[in-house]
């Protein structure tokens, strides 16, 4: 039986991210320079927006906006103060803004800007928006037949750097971390106001290490083009990842970004040429790789020399590797992925990348023993 929100107003894949940031002409630079993106258009004082400014970035279909609040009481400043730079919004494109904004309300969700028509000589779009975990909001953008560079208030604009493309082309998936049992109140919200449903599962035996261990639902959108992972803490003898990203970040949040690419080993010898740093993998990682994931297209010498994970499933297998965090608190990093097949999220990878999460977290003072039970 076809949903009545799937019927009215079809969510039609993720439409942009975007970060409040301190600086968001440095941070464009930084995501020009280290990551391939381009600048593609802008909104600030000189196009008459008075309070902000908006750099939009784009590779391939991802779409990042970097936010600065001009003013002490912008959200954008509040925000920075209160977490640091991060992901404020997962911009979801819809053929409805409105439709899907009532009903999300009906259904439990908390409004935060009703429907809204934008309009300028490019066309009209309509948003609106909604809160989830923490302070992370969804935008609904209606914007079929809009022909603008990116959204009425933007102005096409290139940025002063023209880096190469680093082979980016999408969004895979955006993850959020939660705190303690909230993981499937999080999973019921967006089952209930989005009609998502619950694509992987997986517990602290999948997730752990000898000092800590979380628990992951991946919840997907009827025709899973959009997943959003939901992590939370599980039992452990030391504070797991989820719990310092909280406490640096001070609130749930998302806690990663996973960038797809159609050459994986590419994408990683640009992104390194550029700065790019990596979580480190151990060279005994790469011991029996081949035993557990069966042959492969790429040359395994090649995968350990840039520190590239593997796993398989049914389908096939996928190929990913993890930035260090991108700001000086241990909060938000992004994830590099491709498939060749498989729609696993690295369940074979689990422990490898956890331990070296870990030796980050030892380093940075923060593998601690918990001071919470689930």
């Amino acid at each position: 039986m076809t949903s009545p929100l799937l019927r009215a107003a079809t969510l039609t894949g993720v439409h942009h991210l975007e970060f409040y940031v301190g600086n968001a002409r440095q941070a464009s630079y930084f995501y020009q320079k280290a990551f391939g993106f381009r600048q593609l258009a802008y909104s600030g004082p000189e196009t008459g927006v008075r309070d902000r400014a908006s750099y939009v970035l784009g590779q391939g279909d991802v779409r990042l906006v970097l936010t600065t609040g001009l003013t002490p009481d912008h959200p954008a400043c509040r925000f920075v103060q209160a977490h640091g730079d991060g992901v404020i919004d997962i911009a979801l494109s819809t053929t409805d803004a409105t439709r899907i904004y009532e009903q999300a309300l009906e259904r439990g969700a908390t409004g935060i800007q009703p429907p809204t028509v934008h309009e300028d000589e490019h066309g009209r779009v309509v948003t609106s928006r909604i809160a989830t975990y923490g302070d992370t909001l969804h935008t609904f953008i209606e914007h079929e037949g809009y022909r603008g560079p990116f959204l009425p208030g933007f102005v096409l604009q290139a940025g002063l750097l023209r880096e190469p493309s680093t082979g980016i082309s999408r969004i895979d998936h955006v993850v959020g971390n939660v705190d303690w049992n909230q993981m499937n109140t999080w999973r019921d919200f967006y089952t209930r106001v989005l009609d998502f449903h619950p694509f992987a599962h997986f517990d602290d035996k999948d997730i752990s290490t000898e000092f800590s261990a979380l628990r992951s639902i991946v919840m997907a959108s009827p025709d899973e083009r959009i997943k959003f992972p939901i992590n939370e803490p599980a039992e452990g003898r030391k504070q797991s990842q989820i719990e310092e990203y909280i406490r640096a970040n001070g609130a749930p949040g998302v806690q990663h970004l996973a960038l797809a690419t159609e050459d994986i080993v590419s994408t990683i010898r640009a992104l390194r040429a550029n700065g790019v740093a990596f979580l480190p993998t151990p060279a005994s990682y790469y011991d029996a790789l081949r035993t557990r994931v069966g042959d492969l297209q790429e040359a395994i010498d090649e995968l350990q020399e840039l520190g590239i994970l593997v796993d398989r499933d049914d389908r096939g297998y996928m190929l990913q590797i993890f930035t260090q965090p991108l700001e000086d608190r241990p909060t938000f990093f992004i994830e590099i992925i491709q498939r060749r097949g498989s729609e696993s999220f690295g369940k074979g990878n689990f422990k490898a990348l956890f331990e070296s999460i870990e030796r980050e977290q030892a380093l940075r003072g923060n593998l601690q023993e918990t001071g919470r039970r689930g």
